[in-house]
Order: structure tokens, then sequence, then C-alpha cells
């Protein structure tokens, strides 16, 4: 049987596409665009949208595992679209699994979902979903990450939920390349006194991850039903790396800053005026984003571990290499 990945044309997906497919598997991708080069590796592409019941059943038909990666991230936006694609779309998906007999679901989800605007220091898996959130991109995984993990065992589908943290590597279209673009315009300012840890995942072992937990995943295993926190095993210095990542990209390093408090103020004050303006576009400071590059958010994988034997195969050197490569593109490209 095959594996399906929805949105395997993106970042995270497409990595997942490929290891899975050098581990011998047939897989099947439902993406919005046209990918020749996974049609070229032997994908069945089927060209479809999350929000399409229609194209999720007929994509999910004959498949035995799916990996659910298809998302829309973000900070700002309406929350109507962040909940017709991440929370609708992820229902459409599971309704479609338990429709075709799938046997395991796995969802990808983000340590947004428990954020609760307080620091994390190697946190695990015991941390409550919060009362409220400050953006629809976190709310509405939190709610299709609750309906996926509730739902484990119906009509005889094994679900589990993972949550990486700061996904990072070639090819990325959106946190390095904004990183740089801000950069290299002089709007990046350090948020904080600099010294907050975080966190990252290196893009291959997030991909690793999905598939190490499926081999795991079954009705009568721990990790159905479960949520897991997925990243490199250290935590990083924010700015430290940042400003790594610009060195080697040829850009000076950020010297200029702005207290969290003030910050904030900002976020709140941006998003207040963007709201009475009706302005589509996202503001350079938001309540949210200021609290992420301030505070330190640092997760424990020990679960994953322990669980289904998460081991990244990626070192931290060997990731910062790979990335290297990719870092005059990144440069000259405008982020999503």
């Amino acid at each position: 049987m095959s594996v399906l990945v929805t949105g395997g044309g993106g970042f995270l997906g497409r990595y997942l596409v490929e290891q899975l497919i050098e581990r011998g598997e047939t897989v099947r991708v439902l993406a919005r665009g046209e990918y020749p080069e996974l049609t070229r590796l032997g994908v069945d592409v089927h060209r479809g949208d999350v929000r399409d019941a229609e194209a999720v059943n007929k994509a999910c038909e004959g498949c035995s595992t799916v990996y659910h990666v298809a998302a829309i991230p973000g900070v700002w936006g309406s929350w109507e679209t962040y909940y017709s694609i991440n929370t609708q779309g992820t229902r459409i998906v599971l309704h479609a699994c338990q429709n075709h007999g799938v046997s395991k679901l796995i969802y990808t989800s983000s340590p947004s979902v428990i954020f609760d605007g307080q620091p994390h220091l190697d946190a695990d898996e015991s941390l409550p979903y919060p009362e409220h959130y400050l953006c629809p991109y976190p709310h509405t995984k939190a709610l299709a990450e609750r309906e996926v993990l509730l739902a484990n065992g119906e009509a005889g589908v094994a679900t589990c939920s993972l949550r990486p943290h700061l996904v990072w590597g070639p090819r990325d279209q959106h946190l390095v390349p904004r990183l740089l673009q801000r950069a290299q315009s002089g709007r990046l300012r350090r948020v904080g006194d600099g010294s907050n840890m975080i966190s990252m995942t290196f893009v291959e072992n997030a991909a690793a991850a999905h598939w190490q937990a499926a081999e795991k995943l079954s009705l009568d295993s721990p990790i159905a039903g479960q949520a897991y926190f997925i990243n490199d095993p250290g935590p990083v210095n924010l700015w430290d790396w940042v400003n790594e990542t610009l060195k080697l990209a040829g850009i000076d390093p950020i010297t200029k800053g702005i207290s969290a408090p003030a910050a904030y103020r900002l976020g709140a004050t941006l998003e207040t005026i963007y709201r009475l303006l009706r302005k589509k576009s996202e503001p350079p400071m938001t309540r949210f984003v200021a609290l992420q590059l301030s505070q330190s958010h640092t997760y424990s994988i020990e679960k994953a571990r322990r669980d289904f034997g998460f081991t990244p195969p990626v070192d931290a050197e060997t990731a910062m290499a790979r990335l290297i490569e990719d870092l005059p593109r990144m440069k000259q490209q405008q982020p999503h």
C-alpha cells in the first residue's frame, strides 16, 4: 500500500517524501501545486487542497499511513483562512483516513499550540493548552491536534502528533530567507537582552521523526493518542545563532536592539492599527513575535526518545554545513 504525505511539495513535506522513498516506500502526495521533481522521483502526485473533501478522500484511498504535514503557517491573517485550512482541513483528512481504512495518521503540529506567553525551559508534554492565543495559527493548530488525538482508535486509525520547533535548513522558503532579507534591509533588531535559549529542528531531523514515529505507531502502542516535542538535542542561544547565520551569509551582525516590553507594546499597537486599517500585510512586530524572540523556549525530547526511539540523523555541525550551501540562494530570495 501507499503512504500519503499532505503538503508533500512544501519544505518539511518534501524532505519527508525523499526519506520515505529512500526507505523503499510507495509514496503519494497531496499538494496544491505541480511538482515535476517529485514525479521524477516516482511519487504519485495528487493535486488538490486539504479543504476539498473529494480530493482528500481520493488521495487517502489505498493508503496505509497518512502524514498530515499541510498547513498554513504565519503570525498574521484572518481567522477564517487559518481555521479552514488548519482545523477544518485536518478534520477532512481525519475523516478520510477513517473512511478508507488508513491505519496510521501522523499529524504535524507545533510547540506553539501550548504557548502561554511564558518562557519554557526544557518543557515536556505535560504543558496544558492555554486558554488564550495571540494569533490564529497556534490556536487553529491546537484545535486540530486535539481532534486528531481524541480520535485515536476510531475506525481503527491510530493517531499521534509531532511538534517540531523552528524547522530550518536548505530549501527553506520562510524562516532563514526572512531573517536574511530583514537583516540586509536594516530592519532586524535583537529583541530582549539576547540571552534567550531556544530549541531548533534541522529539517532532515524533523522529517525523520515522522517515519520513526510511524514505525512504532499502532493501536496498542504507547504513542497512540500522544503528542511529542521534536527538536535537535541541544538548545542554542537564539541571537548567537542569528549572528552566526548572518556571518556565514556575508551580512553584518545585529548590533541594535529593543527591550522585550517595548517590543510587546509596539506589537500590540501595530496589531490594532493594522486591524483598524484592514491591512492584509503582516505588521513588522506583533505580540506573539515579540515574546518568541525575547523569551527562552526549549523542549525535552525524552518522551519521543523513550516511546519511539526518536534519533536525529544529522548533527549540528553537518546541519549548518548543509545550510551554508543554500545561503546564496536565500540571500536573493524574497521570502514567502
